[in-house]
């Protein structure tokens, strides 16, 4: 099997638990183990968990020239993750701070420094493509020249714009017009899941579309089989915090679809990844490597195709 190339963000994160929200004023909180830094971010979250999961990864980034870098640099290495295409061409890393409850409701609060203005260069794009058939594209700006290209070199161009609430979406319009794969959150959306899948099939017509629908589960269609049909959610441990829950469902949805090219097994297994991944606290912990996970699995699959 080929590699899978993920392009996107990468970032050191801190996450911090609270009482709940909204939040009350304190001059002075100690919530021992409640606050922790971890290198994280979008992209690196599903360079991670393909890793986990036994995929060869080449992943495209870019940190800071400063000492976050440094560490992202480093835990890349120790995690098996290729620091080849991986380049500190910007002044500081990006960081995030997210802030969430014994629920597991969260509040991401996340600052790109000017990551958003630079270009990456197009030249490791075609050395890391050559090696690859799926390309995992996350919607940041530096991905978006790839987009093209990677139709061009036939490869199955995957996508995640997350919280969406237009078709008509600026920033996300390319990205889900190049998708075959595609997927987003239902927090933001305006209509009934159902409705608005309707409308980007005939919009952009991308090949399969996933919803994440958190604590409902999730919804998919695929355009070719005429299906659409929602998965409820499984438990598999105590949520801790949501947060990287759609990093996790999409990560291992392209890594099993890629494998056999079937989107429900990979949509079932995902499910059950993505459930055990916010029994963590951080977006980039809780990946279950490939045994693990088929333990956890019901057998026999709850997704089968049908045509409706």
């Amino acid at each position: 099997m080929k590699s899978i190339l993920v392009s996107g963000l990468i970032n050191i994160e801190v996450t911090l638990q609270v009482e709940g929200f909204p939040i009350p004023y304190f001059p002075v909180r100690y919530p021992f183990h409640g606050v922790n830094s971890t290198v994280s971010g979008v992209g690196y979250n599903v360079a991670k968990a393909l890793t986990v999961l036994g995929d060869h990864v080449e992943f495209l980034s870019m940190t800071g020239r400063d000492l976050s870098g440094k560490i992202a640099m480093e835990t890349l290495e120790t995690q098996g993750i290729g620091t080849g295409h991986v380049m500190p061409l910007i002044e500081k890393t990006p960081h995030s701070v997210i802030l969430f409850d014994r629920d597991g409701r969260r509040q991401i609060n996340v600052d790109l420094k000017n990551i958003q203005e630079t270009s990456y260069p197009g030249e490791h794009f075609e050395e890391a493509a050559s090696r690859c058939s799926m390309a995992a594209l996350c919607n940041i700006n530096f991905s978006r020249p790839f987009l093209r290209k990677a139709i061009e070199r036939g490869m199955t161009v995957a996508t995640d714009v997350h919280a969406i609430s237009s078709v008509d979406d600026d920033y996300n319009g390319e990205f889900m017009a190049c998708a075959h794969i595609l997927f987003m959150s239902d927090e933001s959306l305006p209509e009934r899941p159902e409705s608005w899948v309707r409308r980007l099939l005939s919009r952009f017509g991308p090949a399969i579309v996933v919803v994440g629908l958190g604590a409902e589960g999730a919804l998919m269609a695929v355009r070719d089989d005429h299906f659409m049909e929602r998965i409820p959610a499984v438990k598999t441990r105590d949520i801790v915090n949501t947060i990287g829950a759609g990093d996790a469902l999409f990560s291992s949805f392209i890594h099993f679809y890629g494998r056999h090219g079937d989107p429900y097994a990979a949509l079932d297994k995902a499910m059950v990844f993505a459930s055990y991944k916010i029994g963590e606290s951080g977006a980039a912990e809780g990946f279950l490597d490939e045994k693990s996970l088929e333990r956890l699995s019901p057998s026999p699959p709850r997704l089968h195709r049908r045509n409706q």
